[in-house]
């Protein structure tokens, strides 16, 4: 993976096993994070996080398959299974015991669809491991002056939010920058989806109903944020997109919270 800063090479599992070693933490990439060209700016950001602190991990690269969970929501069990259990069976062959994700939905997936067939892992999102980082003093804000003066909200992706009730953890890493954080009307337990998790990303909205996700930038305008802080890949989309339908795209930015916290650092 490269980018105009920097060059990151993340070491795979595969590599690792060869020479004896396990790694702290396994980086489950996920989809949207391997092949669509804005989620890969987040893989980079989080994976310079995890450089700078000086955690050991790894990816399984080629050796990483979909978790699962578009064939699960869309009804296909057999499908589910059969892929999980490949997945299952690969992180106990490499003796993986922690996780850290890019993704609500493989967070989501594997942290609570996976023990049941015999996955048993501790699964975090990038958004908590950053929060803890902040808490050991390991990552700092020295370079938020960019974000100084700014309006910032935070979207909460479903599967993170309502499904895994985890709301502080991506609010905690937002609170160290030298911003304006602002709440939207509906947010935490009463956000609102932006869409894709029910499909909104693949089809035209049903006759006489407004893009969801452009309703959900009605509602940044509204607190009248210029940066809002997204921790999925799928939000990121489909807030990026309603933005444009706005014509707001020079007067707001998407940032996932891995984006943010890199910049700040300086990463």
């Amino acid at each position: 993976m490269e980018n105009s800063k920097s060059e990151i090479k993340a070491p795979t599992m595969a590599q690792m096993a060869a020479e004896g070693r396990e790694p702290e933490i396994l980086f489950w990439v996920g989809c949207a994070g391997s092949f669509d060209e804005r989620a890969q700016r987040i893989t980079r950001d989080i994976c310079r996080i995890l450089q700078h602190v000086g955690i050991s991990y790894a990816v399984l690269g080629t050796e990483e398959s979909c978790t699962g969970d578009p064939a699960k929501r869309a009804g296909n069990e057999f499908l589910f299974q059969m892929q999980a259990l490949s997945n299952i069976a690969l992180l106990d062959a490499y003796n993986v015991k922690r996780i850290v994700t890019g993704c609500p939905h493989c967070f989501n997936t594997i942290k609570n669809e996976y023990p049941g067939l015999g996955g048993n892992y501790e699964v975090i999102h990038h958004s908590q491991l950053i929060q803890q980082l902040i808490n050991e003093g390991m990552l700092k804000a020295e370079g938020s002056e960019s974000f100084k003066g700014k309006r910032i909200t935070y979207h909460d992706p479903c599967y993170l939010g309502r499904g895994n009730n985890v709301y502080e953890a991506p609010r905690k890493a937002l609170e160290i920058l030298d911003a304006d954080l602002v709440e939207m009307k509906r947010c935490r337990s009463n956000g609102l989806c932006c869409g894709a998790g029910g499909a909104q990303m693949f089809k035209e909205p049903e006759p006489g109903k407004k893009d969801i996700n452009v309703e959900r930038i009605e509602d940044v305008l509204e607190a009248k944020a210029t940066v809002v802080a997204a921790a999925c890949p799928f939000c990121m989309t489909m807030l990026r997109d309603g933005v444009k339908a706005k014509q707001k795209e020079q007067e707001i930015q998407v940032l996932d919270i891995a984006e943010i916290t890199a910049r700040v650092n300086g990463l």
